[in-house]
């Protein structure tokens, strides 16, 4: 049985203890290991050298006001066991040591949530944008990104009730989120 926090053995990968300071928590089967920041490349290792040998993806989750957690996915072959692994970043200065060293194949999922989020991931081998155009300015998976596109250019299709000329008359207009009142509308000149 699990016992958070005191870096007890799981029974689902003998020898593989999760370490000190490891808060364990299990939801929907789902057995979660959460550490602090400086403990991360410590539980990815030992979660490695414990059966937990395919890293299945990394990314992160915005918790405004004050973090962003970190997400990380193994999987165990011989026993077929699930693991999430969390840590917790500051929104102001977003850091965590790179995996890459533990899981080659965290380098791509690194390099991803440094481009949508902005977690910077310290020794990474090639921190790089992978997927945005060049020269995209901003993080667009954080929820304080501005959704700018549906005042910039008509969304195609009704999006608001009434807005297809059938049906009840349309309601007035909102902007997504963040956006100013005056944003992406002519001015009289």
């Amino acid at each position: 049985m699990l016992s958070p926090g005191d870096g007890s053995t799981s029974g689902s990968a003998p020898g593989f203890a999760y370490g000190e300071g490891a808060r364990v928590s299990e939801s929907f089967g789902q057995t979660t290991v959460d550490v602090d920041p400086g403990g991360w490349i410590e539980l990815l290792e030992s979660a490695r050298a414990g059966g937990y040998e395919f890293f299945d993806w990394l990314t992160a989750v915005d918790e405004p006001p004050e973090a962003f957690e970190v997400v990380a996915h193994l999987f165990a072959p011989v026993s077929h066991t699930h693991l999430l692994l969390r840590t917790r970043v500051p929104r102001a200065d977003p850091r965590l040591p790179s995996a890459v060293g533990v899981f080659r194949g965290a380098d791509w999922h690194e390099r991803e949530t440094f481009e949508m989020f902005g977690v910077v991931f310290e020794g990474h081998p090639n921190l790089v944008p992978l997927l945005l155009p060049e020269g995209f300015e901003g993080f667009p998976l954080r929820k304080d990104f501005v959704l700018a596109a549906r005042v910039a250019k008509a969304w195609p299709g009704a999006k608001e009730p009434g807005e297809s000329g059938h049906g009840s008359p349309s309601r007035r207009k909102t902007l997504p989120p963040g956006v100013p009142a005056d944003w992406g509308r002519e001015r009289d000149a």
